[in-house]
This record gives C-alpha cells, sequence and structure tokens, in this order.
C-alpha cells in the first residue's frame, strides 16, 4: 500500500542561463544536462527592499525533459520549476541543486 507524504518539496525559479550546459549520459542510459542559473530581483522582507541574488546548479534528467533543454544558451531567460535535493561532492562538500521538471523558455 502507497502511503501519502505530508511534506512537498517544489521549487519555481526564473532567472537568466550563466554556464553553458553540459550534456551528458549515465551508465544507465539516462540522458543529464546541467548548467547553473542565476537568479537577481528585489524583494520586500518585513516591509524593506532586499537585493536577492542567487546562483543554483540545475539538472534535468530523462528524456521527456530533454527537449526543454535543446538549444539552452548563456545569456537565455528561463523559468525552472522542479525539487530541490542535497548532492555532496567528491571531496565531501554539501550543495543544494534544482532537478528540474519543467523548463520554460522567457524570451
Amino acid at each position: 500500500m502507497m502511503q501519502t507524504n505530508p511534506f512537498s518539496n517544489q521549487f519555481i525559479l526564473s532567472g537568466v542561463v550563466c554556464k553553458t550546459p553540459k550534456y551528458s549520459q549515465s551508465p544507465a542510459g539516462i540522458a543529464h544536462c546541467q548548467f547553473v542559473l542565476e537568479h537577481r530581483s528585489t524583494q520586500i522582507e518585513a516591509g524593506l527592499e532586499r537585493q536577492s541574488y542567487v546562483r543554483l546548479q540545475v539538472i534535468a534528467s530523462g528524456e521527456e525533459i530533454q527537449a526543454q533543454t535543446q538549444h539552452l544558451y548563456v545569456g537565455q531567460v528561463v523559468q525552472v520549476s522542479g525539487f530541490l535535493n542535497r548532492h555532496e561532492s567528491r571531496n565531501g562538500l554539501s550543495q543544494l541543486v534544482l532537478h528540474a521538471q519543467h523548463i520554460e523558455r522567457i524570451n
């Protein structure tokens, strides 16, 4: 019997592709695209304006999303929706990564 999870992990971020996308394939044959998304905006917090700046690695995996990663280039504005996950590098440093489920070109 499948149990429902009371927690949600959904994330949407728009920004500029700031590193050239890298395409690869896992040993299991799963297609991957990795790129870095840069977001800059002004947000309101406690009634005051605050500058927000984020650079986040994005991973798009699987055949279904690969069509959305075709022709991505540095400087392109996109909106990415998906879920956040922690990745650990070979040297043991942890990093927050956005696993894309949908990528939409804004311009």
